[in-house]
């Protein structure tokens, strides 16, 4: 306190002179249209500054939320997808006593649960994915990881609270997909060289097709809905001695950032597979 009074005492001539100064503005102001038009001009070109870095240094701390709003609305609207529903083929309709059961009635097949990214690796030859989402949220081995871009890949292993991802960056991966435009369906593989690009092979030369092309899931794969978004076609290889492109696609997903993915359940997987392997044991 000491010092504060030494200080108003030392600068005791200076500080009158600046609360006249202040005076002599302020019925400046208040008495001079002009003068007052100007000032307001000014301080509100001040404020307006001021409540634009405001905002946007709140912005920055709301991000998170925003992040997680707009995620939970993806999610949403992904549940939505008509690729989620089946229909049972045919027009009959199926009757037992007095009940009618239309045959042509959509049954969801696939359901979209949000996961987040907390490790992940893309400079190996056997790249994987670590989400927050295990057994205790219903994730389970053999399904389907995609990003709000493309697809990701598909869980391979999984602990209570945590999910192990086999991405598109995997050697041992595969998958089948098409191409939008054609329909014609090929196998998607990691050749272990660049984490920018994948290759599609198995597309008939009979094909049109062309750079920039997009490259989907196809409906035949047991893992993701059809038509979601795998990535663009970069380069065309016309190997002469096939009947068969070797296409490089560059990926929808961006693995060096990736922070959040869905996970795809299918409801229908187990009775398929075990179909189908019945199925190729009984012909072998």
């Amino acid at each position: 306190m000491r010092n504060v009074f030494l200080f108003i005492r030392k600068y005791a001539n200076f500080l009158f002179f600046l609360l006249l100064q202040i005076t002599a503005l302020g019925f400046l102001i208040r008495y001079n249209k002009f003068h007052e038009a100007a000032f307001m001009n000014v301080a509100g070109e001040f404020t307006g500054s001021i409540n634009q870095r405001f905002s946007r240094v709140e912005y920055y701390f709301r991000l998170t939320k925003i992040n997680e709003q707009l995620a939970a609305e993806n999610l949403r609207l992904n549940q939505m997808l008509k690729e989620n529903f089946e229909r049972a083929d045919g027009n009959e309709k199926a009757v037992l006593d007095t009940v009618q059961t239309d045959s042509m009635r959509e049954i969801r097949k696939y359901t979209w649960l949000g996961a987040k990214v907390v490790g992940s690796t893309v400079n190996t030859q056997v790249n994987f994915i670590t989400i927050h989402r295990g057994l205790r949220e219903d994730v389970r081995p053999n399904m389907g990881v995609v990003s709000p871009q493309g697809i990701v890949g598909t869980v391979v292993n999984v602990s209570e609270n945590y999910a192990s991802v086999m991405t598109l960056l995997h050697r041992q991966y595969k998958v089948v997909v098409k191409l939008k435009n054609g329909g014609e369906r090929g196998t998607v593989e990691w050749d272990g060289v660049s984490p920018l690009f994948v290759t599609l092979k198995d597309i008939p030369k009979s094909a049109k097709l062309q750079k920039g092309d997009s490259v989907v899931t196809s409906s035949t794969s047991s893992l993701f809905p059809g038509n979601l978004m795998v990535g663009t076609i970069a380069e065309i290889t016309d190997d002469k001695s096939s009947n068969f492109y070797t296409l490089k696609v560059k990926p929808a997903t961006n693995f060096f950032n990736i922070e959040f993915v869905y996970v795809i359940a299918n409801s229908q997987f187990l009775e398929q597979k075990r179909l189908e392997d019945s199925t190729r044991k009984k012909f072998q």
